[in-house]
């Protein structure tokens, strides 16, 4: 949606360019997943770095000679560190970031350590991976995901980013919950893509809507009496364009995913009212094409 609204604000008409960015910027994704989940990793190592530092202080105190390591023990961080998918994956993406810009690490360590999460964790003295798994989960949903300060950090590096933030957190959240002590697939890198069906998806959407816009156009554009064409949102003609076209172009696509994706599209980003207005026009569409036998959708409950 977003990069069809893109190629009408430009007013452009190259469709591979458009279609180029479109995948970089999913791809782009992967990289904002590990740069979230290598957090956990760096806080881990700096405050490892903080502990041998302070042991060697020329007046260290008692505390300070035998400090409380249940934080830097943590089972979850070290089976993050330790696991091989997330290594690799963190190297060929070049993932880097905290690296280069280590105050972000120490400002969220030092979040972490000032807040009752924290001071919970560290004085219970009983070692447990169902604890640790819990703690884990947290500092992330508590302390890290809502961190204002990497946000506009996050922001910054890649403007692309801010609408993936949500999706990305939810999906470290859920990993993290379901990470287990011992076993196969104890930890694995989420993959972008379900399979190539499901990234053709994107190229077939993007393109289908593009080179047939004047088609879907016509499709709903005299279904609007009390709406001039002009004053209909741009981001909701667009999102009515796709919808028809998913309707009619995408036959294993349940009409009632579409109506109810496209909806959420609309809540997102359009104004207040559009969820309504597109949810009236999409329906009579369906009634008009089942009356006329113009859906033709495969496989059982698409209709």
């Amino acid at each position: 949606m977003q990069s069809v609204y893109a190629m009408h604000q430009n007013s452009s008409d190259n469709l591979e360019k458009e279609e180029k960015f479109l995948f970089h910027s999913i791809e782009n994704i992967q990289d904002l997943y590990l740069t979230m989940l290598s957090i956990l990793i760096e806080i881990k190592i700096a405050e490892e770095d903080f502990i041998e530092k302070s042991s060697k202080k020329h007046l260290a105190t008692k505390e300070e000679r035998n400090p409380n390591m249940k934080f830097v023990n943590n089972a979850v961080f070290q089976l993050l560190t330790d696991n091989n998918s997330l290594s690799i994956a963190l190297e060929d993406r070049n993932i880097n970031n905290w690296k280069l810009n280590d105050d972000y690490i120490l400002l969220l360590l030092a979040e972490v350590k000032k807040s009752t999460i924290y001071a919970d964790y560290m004085a219970n003295t009983k070692n447990d991976f169902e604890e640790d798994k819990q703690f884990a989960v947290d500092i992330f949903t508590e302390i890290i995901a809502p961190n204002e300060k990497l946000y506009d950090y996050l922001e910054d590096h890649k403007l692309t980013w801010v609408d993936d933030i949500p999706l990305v957190n939810t999906e470290i959240v859920k990993q993290l919950k379901q990470i287990k002590q011992s076993g196969e697939n104890i930890f694995f890198v989420s993959r972008l893509y379900k399979d190539s069906d499901d990234k053709e998806f994107i190229r077939s959407l993007f393109r289908k809507t593009i080179l047939n816009e004047a088609e879907l156009t016509k499709e709903f554009i005299d279904k609007t009496p009390n709406w001039d064409a002009d004053r209909i949102a741009e981001i909701d003609t667009i999102i009515l364009k796709m919808a028809i076209c998913e309707f009619l172009k995408f036959p294993s696509i349940p009409v009632k995913v579409t109506i109810n994706e496209y909806l959420e599209i609309a809540k997102e980003y359009s104004t207040p009212k559009s969820s309504i207005f597109i949810n009236g026009i999409l329906d009579n569409l369906i009634k008009e094409y089942q009356a006329e036998n113009k859906l033709s959708k495969t496989g059982r409950g698409l209709m």
